[in-house]
């Protein structure tokens, strides 16, 4: 079975995957779905095999990201939201610095 939701996390300042970014997985209703780590290559995949139609949210803990590396940053944490409706797969990168990021739709 494949998950229905990935992850990249990239560290635009680095230029190298974000490893062991905390990230969470939240329903319509605000319940939290699923948790889990970046791995080596800054990836991962939550949740369930299929979601239902809704907004989500992924919350990604970037404040203890930066501070493990001793890097101030504006944002400790990033929270993207998003819909869910009948592609078969979702996935949401992240591309990160201290002062900014930007997501996109991915395949």
């Amino acid at each position: 079975m494949s998950t229905h939701l990935t992850t990249h996390v990239l560290d635009a300042t680095a230029g190298a995957p974000a490893v062991g970014v905390a990230v969470a997985l939240a329903g319509p209703d605000g319940e939290a779905i699923a948790t889990g780590l970046t791995d080596a290559d800054g990836r991962l995949a939550l949740g369930p095999e299929r979601l239902a139609r809704g907004d989500y949210t992924l919350a990604f803990q970037t404040g203890p990201y930066f501070a493990a590396r001793g890097v101030d940053t504006f944002y400790p944490r990033v929270t993207i939201a998003f819909t869910v409706a009948d592609l078969p797969h979702y996935h949401v990168p992240l591309l990160l610095s201290p002062f900014g990021y930007s997501t996109y739709r991915g395949s």
